[in-house]
């Protein structure tokens, strides 16, 4: 068996010298770490988390926020602790903080008196790139079937302490291990009555400079019960839009006659949760829904969209529309309520585990290629050329190929990490969408990027 080991590395080795890449240089397919992060999210911390959220009795943006046992206030306040608690078993490694807007009334709105609306944040601080950013959010109000009703019980259990919760159990995994990127794991508020927790944090970000990677939106992760009658614990929804709102005129006119309109950012970073998930979790499959989100409705990942940045929804494939936004009540025989009884903590974990693994590749990787362009009109082959990136991690770059019609990169080459002008040989540019990623020497790797230019001629 030594014998014909030996004779199939130095195989490899002559085939990896053929195409002109020395072996050493090659980083490993996988990271082993991320097969212990995908399934150490516990389901019995989880539903104590959901528990703790659900005995507020409701977490409404305009409940009380005095008493210590009821209301948005008491909630927020016990989040905080929580990440309080996490960061001193792992020696002070979280910045716990509120991050706070005011929301002025308006009787048109769903907020119709002044509000403070609160949301809770914690980031693990990167050690090489502490100014870049992946970030994972769950939401902490809950909201009964009015909106606006403060005083009704709103558990809110699946909607949203799963992915509340999710977010604490994925900081307990994370504060484990250091990234060379920061990791930001987020309570926001107002949700149900406009997005505003997220806005506020987004035009934070972009008003301070964060380099964000991507938004993991967390919103219902514990259901698998669907109103369609399907049980299913095996696959979730990430959603994402195709390209970016705030994109250029010229820029939306060059997607005409060069591609690109299923490449934006946010798409990139789903194909990554996609990745991911097939590599790491067990029965469990990623359905990418080239959508913003589910029909005419919304999510806190939108308002980091709007002010350009990559993010995405993560969530249960079936809904169960009766235990969403309604006060608990029987009718017709029909129990209605997003109660605890009806969440599925193993999935909520499993979800969680997605989560951990996306955020720690990002987080390890190194920073993704700028300025990629792309070239080879009426040419044989496909030429590709980006600025080098300035990473110690840095093992190389990755270039990806797929066919037009395709929802996954299908083809890659890896080139090693003293080249950033490549050209595929034979690979018609007419054929293929293409793409490139910067690879650590761990194999972890940067969101794909999209060309976002010509190569000038001449070049």
């Amino acid at each position: 068996m030594k014998v014909i080991s030996k004779l199939v590395t130095t195989a490899v080795c002559f085939f990896l010298i053929s195409l002109g890449v020395e072996a050493q240089e090659v980083p490993p397919q996988v990271d082993s770490r991320l097969y212990d992060i995908a399934e150490a999210p516990s389901a019995e911390r989880i539903e104590a988390d959901i528990q703790k959220l659900v005995s507020f009795g409701t977490r409404n943006t305009l409940s009380d926020t005095v008493s210590e046992t009821r209301g948005i206030g008491a909630a927020r306040r016990w989040i905080k602790a929580e990440f309080d608690k996490i960061s001193k078993e792992c020696g002070g490694c979280l910045e716990v903080f509120y991050q706070r807007s005011l929301v002025e009334g308006d009787e048109r709105s769903r907020i119709k008196e002044d509000t403070w609306v609160v949301n809770v944040v914690a980031i693990q601080r990167g050690t090489q790139h502490p100014n870049r950013y992946v970030i994972m959010s769950g939401d902490i109000d809950s909201r009964a079937s009015s909106a606006t009703d403060a005083t009704t019980d709103a558990p809110g259990a699946n909607d949203n302490a799963s992915g509340m919760a999710g977010a604490i159990e994925a900081a307990r995994v994370l504060t484990k291990y250091k990234f060379p990127s920061s990791i930001v794991y987020a309570g926001l508020s107002g949700e149900e009555q406009g997005l505003f927790g997220g806005r506020h944090m987004a035009q934070v970000a972009k008003e301070e400079g964060w380099d964000i990677i991507g938004v993991l939106n967390n919103d219902m992760i514990g259901n698998i019960e669907g109103i369609d009658g399907v049980i299913d614990n095996a696959t979730f929804r990430v959603f994402s839009e195709p390209t970016p709102v705030n994109e250029t005129e010229q820029q939306r006119r060059s997607r005409r006659f060069y591609g690109g309109e299923v490449d934006g950012p946010s798409r990139q970073l789903a194909r990554y949760v996609d990745r991911m998930t097939d590599q790491y979790c067990k029965n469990l499959d990623a359905m990418m829904i080239y959508r913003l989100d589910r029909f005419g409705r919304g999510g806190h990942h939108r308002p980091f969209n709007d002010e350009g940045f990559a993010g995405v929804r993560i969530m249960e494939t079936h809904e169960n529309y009766i235990r969403q936004h309604q006060d608990i009540r029987v009718e017709n025989g029909i129990k209605y309520g997003d109660v605890i009884e009806k969440v599925d903590f193993d999935y909520a974990a499993k979800l969680t585990g997605v989560n951990a693994i996306t955020m720690a590749g990002l987080a390890w990787a190194p920073p993704a290629p700028t300025n990629v362009q792309i070239g080879g009109a009426v040419q044989p082959s496909t030429r590709l050329m980006w600025d080098a990136v300035e990473d110690e991690n840095l093992a190389g770059y990755k270039l990806y190929w797929r066919e037009t019609t395709a929802p996954q990169w299908q083809f890659s080459k890896f080139v090693g990490k003293d080249v950033t002008d490549f050209t595929l040989e034979n690979i018609v540019i007419d054929n293929f969408l293409f793409g490139v990623a910067a690879v650590g020497k761990d194999g972890n790797e940067s969101v794909v990027v999209y060309p976002s230019s010509l190569i000038r001629r001449g070049r």
